[in-house]
């Protein structure tokens, strides 16, 4: 069971949480005054289990398709199915029964948030190969874990359009910044066998790149606060709230690889901070 839990990093949830906030984010920022308050927490319960899921499966495909490369890096040698504690064959029975549970949960909502979900998984297949082929998994990382976004707005019955494009842009630039933070784990093993990503391409310069990734963020969150017409207290609240990106540029050393990934786990808060600004926003109308 220990090796299971490894498996899906059940031991490890903060990336649960970042891909079930940006779903939160869409659903609360399209959850109108005239919508009811049972099916809104009816889909957040919903959105929460499917990012457990779909986590848990994005997980055990990446350890099938990394087994190789996993075998050279220090942090993740020992992960099941990379030492043999766990078959690929085990593996993708479970990828399997995780994206069935998924869909039962991906059908709850309407015909056009079921068709935009199901274009994720282009994303979420291809994701595990950009490392080989390009320095920016981060953004393409970015673009499939943010996706819950716009189907968290579709899932309330509305159109696509400026609102949610923005946050999903500017949550892009947030998993960039963060994985790019993540990264820098295994900066070194990464060097030596190729891997390709941010933190080698920016190492020199990562302060600078991870400034200018939250800087973006936070300019088109502002954007869209403008676009709502929000008080002076939600500029302060998400002023408050952009602290926890500025601490995370503040103490990053690129030598501290440990100090990096509780860094790392800092976007949890940010990620619950801005929902809870949302939420405020929609309920003050």
């Amino acid at each position: 069971m220990k090796n299971y839990i490894k498996l899906i990093r059940l031991d490890k949830p903060t990336g649960i949480f970042l891909l079930f906030w940006p779903c939160s984010w869409g659903l609360v920022l399209g959850n109108s005054s005239s919508s009811s308050h049972e099916i809104f927490y009816y889909y957040l319960l919903l959105f929460f289990i499917g990012s457990f899921l779909m986590r848990s499966a994005g997980c055990v495909y990446n350890d099938i398709i990394d087994k190789k490369i996993d075998i050279k890096i220090a942090r993740t040698k020992t992960r099941p199915i990379t030492s043999g504690l766990i078959s690929a064959s085990k593996g993708w029975f479970l990828i399997v029964l995780f994206v069935a549970l998924s869909l039962i949960i991906l059908v709850q909502f309407n015909f056009k948030s079921i068709i935009f979900g199901l274009s994720s998984s282009f994303f979420v297949i291809l994701y595990p190969f950009m490392k080989r082929i390009t320095y920016w998994p981060q953004l393409f990382l970015g673009v499939t874990f943010n996706w819950g976004i716009i189907l968290g707005w579709l899932s309330m019955g509305n159109e696509i359009g400026l609102i949610p494009i923005l946050l999903y842009i500017s949550a892009i630039f947030w998993t960039l910044g963060y994985d790019t933070i993540y990264g820098m784990q295994d900066i070194q093993d990464d060097i030596k066998i190729g891997v390709k990503s941010t933190s080698i391409k920016f190492h020199k310069n990562i302060k600078l790149f991870l400034s200018t990734c939250y800087l973006i963020s936070f300019g088109l969150f502002i954007v869209l606060l403008i676009l709502l017409n929000v008080s002076l207290t939600t500029y302060f609240l998400t002023f408050l709230s952009s602290l926890i990106l500025i601490i995370q540029i503040f103490l990053f050393d690129s030598k501290e690889y440990k100090k990096n990934a509780k860094l790392f786990g800092f976007n949890n808060y940010y990620g619950l901070s801005i929902f809870l600004i949302l939420l405020i926003i929609m309920q003050n109308g």
